[in-house]
């Protein structure tokens, strides 16, 4: 296997918050795009002559099955990546290479299982969800051509992270660049000139996501990867598998907790506020998911730098760049947080248009991003816990702000009179409550546990 030497691109020298900086940004950047996949599509589909607004509800009622395929690209692809990134730092090229192939495979398996399985079961799923009868058309519509890219969009997701833990932002940047420029250029000639709406829509994503697949595979099988894509890696071993789901299933009850609340909200809303307020959910966690882009930027710019220097055991390196991902994380979330009670209708209207959504939708936006500072401490302490290797920590509270406190909460709220705010109001007290834990259970352990090692380098 050709390698180039570890020594170069390492972040193990430099300040440590220029090391975050040069990745964070085009990492962003990234993601950025990465979001307008599915953000053109829903605006654009928001904007739709339909009428009521239910092609964006339907689009929206295929968020849990697209999530869950996520929660399996985490599982087998962000799991490898610190176990890659320590293995470089370590200066142990054979394994980091063996973990990037059997995260490869166990990437590519899943999405025929995946694929094969959403299409069996689409039906039953999508009611379960929420879906009615009016919906479903859209969002059967939407799902058949989009689960034909699933293993575009696993192995783009999945191996990406291996471009970025190299070194090589800019291309990791590149990656999610390409297949957004095409997926915008496609969807509104896809969506209105040639008429096909929803079917327009998913079509532009599947064809952008094997653009970015391409780019991806081509880059890491090259000889410009520090660690490359090898055949002779490609495989799967299960003492590398177990090490790989020990971190992924954090990423991936992250996701996975966040498919239980995106299916909880729905069927919960139809309940209670029917198509309308399910439509109405879509368009606030886009914007939600907006604004979580650059804090999510500097936790993925801030987790490859935390790991190569845990490895390297410069543990002083390691406590700065959890310092810089707190501070910079929370003064972003505060501004963001500002900017949406200052202008909430901006922000709602950029994804519909329609009269009926947007007064209703104006104050569950508002009630949605209460306390949304708080998820600067979620993120600092969850990206700390996984870039350490600390799988109980970051999968007991993943499991904390979602699984125990939204989803009951969104089931149980509107039940006791809360009504339909009830589910918009489960994701504030999460942030709080969640994050806040979160946090300060990190401060308590992490660096009381770098503080022995420390000491322990020291005696040696």
């Amino acid at each position: 296997m050709v390698t180039r030497g570890v020594k170069a691109n390492d972040f193990g020298n430099g300040a440590v918050w220029r090391c975050i900086v040069d990745q964070a940004i085009p990492l962003t950047v990234a993601q950025l795009v990465h979001l307008l996949y599915n953000v053109v599509d829903r605006i654009y589909l928001g904007h739709m002559e339909d009428g009521d607004g239910l092609a964006l509800t339907g689009v929206g009622l295929t968020f849990p099955v697209i999530t869950l395929i996520m929660a399996f690209t985490a599982l087998f692809g962000n799991g490898g990546v610190p176990l890659f990134s320590m293995a470089r730092g370590a200066g142990d090229t054979k394994k980091a290479g063996r973990i990037l192939g059997n995260s490869f495979s166990l990437l590519f398996v899943s999405s025929v299982i995946l694929t094969a399985l959403g299409y069996s079961f689409k039906r039953p799923i999508l009611f379960a969800f929420g879906a009615s009868e009016e919906s479903f058309v859209y969002a059967r519509e939407y799902l058949n051509i989009y689960l034909a890219g699933t293993v575009f969009s696993m192995l783009t997701t999945g191996l990406n992270g291996y471009i970025n833990a190299q070194g090589f932002p800019r291309i990791g940047m590149l990656s999610i660049v390409i297949g957004a420029v095409v997926n915008i250029v496609l969807d509104p000639i896809f969506i209105f000139v040639f008429g096909m709406g929803v079917s327009g829509a998913a079509l532009a994503t599947v064809i952008s996501q094997a653009f970015s697949a391409f780019w991806v595979l081509r880059f890491l099988f090259g000889k410009n990867a520090v660690i490359p894509l090898c055949r002779e890696n490609i495989g799967i071993s299960a003492p590398i598998t177990f090490g790989i789901m020990r971190l992924g299933v954090v990423n991936f009850i992250m996701q996975g907790t966040n498919f239980l609340v995106q299916a909880a909200s729905n069927s919960t809303l139809q309940t209670f506020g029917g198509d309308l307020y399910v439509g109405i959910m879509t368009v606030t966690t886009s914007v939600r998911d907006i604004f979580m882009l650059p804090v999510s930027g500097i936790v993925s710019g801030a987790q490859p730098v935390i790991s190569f220097n845990y490895g390297a055991k410069k543990y002083d390196r390691v406590v700065s760049g959890i310092s810089f991902n707190t501070v910079a994380g929370f003064a972003y979330t505060l501004f963001a947080w500002l900017l949406i009670l200052a202008f909430p209708g901006f922000f709602f209207g950029i994804f519909s248009d329609k009269a009926e959504l947007l007064a209703p939708g104006i104050e569950m936006l508002k009630i949605y991003f209460f306390g949304f500072v708080f998820m600067a401490l979620q993120f600092a302490g969850q990206s700390t816990f996984q870039a350490l290797g600390d799988a109980k920590h970051a999968i007991f509270f993943s499991l904390l702000r979602k699984a125990i406190i939204v989803v009951p909460l969104t089931l149980i709220l509107p039940r006791i009179g809360f009504g339909v705010a009830g589910v918009f109001m489960a994701e504030p007290v999460s942030n709080i409550i969640g994050g806040s834990a979160s946090y300060l259970t990190m401060r308590l352990t992490v660096y009381r546990r770098l503080k022995k090692a420390k000491k322990g380098e020291a005696d040696e």
